[in-house]
């Protein structure tokens, strides 16, 4: 069967994915110095501290809507349409991007706990090893966290691979089974807005009891999916006709001031009357995958293509997967090491530890994930995701 061209990258979606992914590791780096006895913010304007080191959950929320813009986007590439989605094949994809570097992380996180290295080891009085792997391998480690508690940091940023992969062991047989209809688009549509309904209500009142269940619970992560989703539905739709310029740059615009203003609002004095609301209501995390997806809607009816000023950035966002993946190892030696040695500048340090990500997830995506991927996917065409 011949495979139909994977779309082009989008560097806009290569920023905000560069973004976000930078923005997780500085905020484990925070957390980890946090904890080691050194705050990184103490020296630093509040609102600067917060924007560099606090926007980690921020950053995955944004990963969210990117997803679900990128898997249903190129699925209407890859299949025609959406109509037309073959399940074995999109789970052959998905299992070949995913699975290989999923794997060799557990084997690798296996090994550590079983030599007793210091940060690697799963607490045996809340969790043990068998219950972490199976939690992992079928995609529910973020409700073994939620009632046994956290596992260690590697370990731990699984929890969002299980809110991802748990939408999209669903969405194709939703597609087969929905679309095929005269009207399966519409209903297909009322579940995606349904999710984005149930999202808020996901990230308070259902969950106010469990702290750790409230911030990655399957349906607050679903709404944010579920609106690059129709983001993808819409695009798709618009992509052969005419635009209007100004206004696609305006809704990037926009959407680029809701991305800012829910990251910066906790540290706006006179903003946060408003916020008290939207913070209480769980609706932070829907105005930011809302300003993600009017800055991909935009960008790539646009299709503006990145400049060499944001090529680092975009670099990261091409590798968010493997560095993401394996960014704790980096963060968790590197701050043992600090400790230890305690010399030159603790900001140089910080930024030694991002630098360091780089080659380390260059090197696992060279060398296996990719060739995995190409390997276990029998298709000569690159992909985008």
């Amino acid at each position: 069967m011949i495979e139909r061209p994977a779309t082009q990258r989008f560097d806009t979606v290569d920023i905000l994915r560069g973004g976000s992914i930078l923005a997780v590791i500085l905020l484990h780096i925070y957390i980890r110095m946090h904890f080691a006895g050194t705050q990184l913010d103490a020296d630093l304007p509040p609102w600067l501290g917060h924007l560099l080191l606090r926007n980690g959950d921020n950053g995955v929320t944004v990963f969210f809507a990117v997803s679900g813009f990128l898997i249903t986007f190129t699925s209407i590439k890859r299949f025609g349409s959406l109509a037309e989605m073959q399940p074995p094949r999109f789970y052959r994809i998905r299992f070949a991007r995913i699975a290989p570097l999923l794997l060799l992380l557990l084997a690798v996180l296996t090994m550590l706990h079983l030599a007793h290295v210091e940060g690697f080891v799963i607490n045996p009085k809340r969790e043990t090893l068998p219950g972490a792997l199976f939690s992992a391998l079928t995609f529910h480690l973020n409700w073994y966290e939620a009632v046994h508690g956290y596992l260690p940091a590697n370990w731990d940023i699984l929890w969002s691979l299980s809110v991802e992969e748990m939408f999209y062991l669903f969405f194709p047989l939703l597609c087969f089974a929905m679309l095929r209809w005269k009207r399966g688009l519409w209903l297909f549509i009322a579940v995606l807005l349904a999710f984005v309904a149930m999202g808020p209500f996901a990230r308070t009142i259902w969950t106010a009891d469990n702290g750790v269940w409230r911030d990655s619970s399957y349906l607050g992560g679903m709404d944010a999916i579920s609106l690059g989703c129709l983001t993808a539905l819409i695009a798709a739709s618009r992509q052969r006709r005419a635009n209007s310029a100004g206004l696609l740059l305006a809704l990037q615009i926009l959407g680029s001031l809701l991305i800012f203003w829910i990251a910066l609002w906790p540290r706006w004095e006179w903003i946060r009357p408003t916020m008290r609301f939207v913070g209480r209501a769980g609706l932070d995390d829907t105005i930011l995958p809302l300003g993600t997806c009017l800055v991909i809607f935009g960008s790539v009816l646009r299709n503006k293509v990145g400049s060499v000023w944001t090529a680092p950035l975009r670099w990261f966002g091409r590798h968010s997967y493997e560095v993401y993946m394996t960014h704790e190892f980096i963060v968790v030696c590197g701050t043992e090491l600090f400790v230890r040695v305690k010399r030159g500048p603790v900001w140089l340090w910080v930024a030694g530890m991002v630098l360091m990500t780089a080659p380390l997830g260059w090197l696992v995506a060279r060398y296996f994930s990719e060739p995995m991927n190409r390997r276990l996917r029998g298709a000569s065409s690159k992909i985008h995701r």
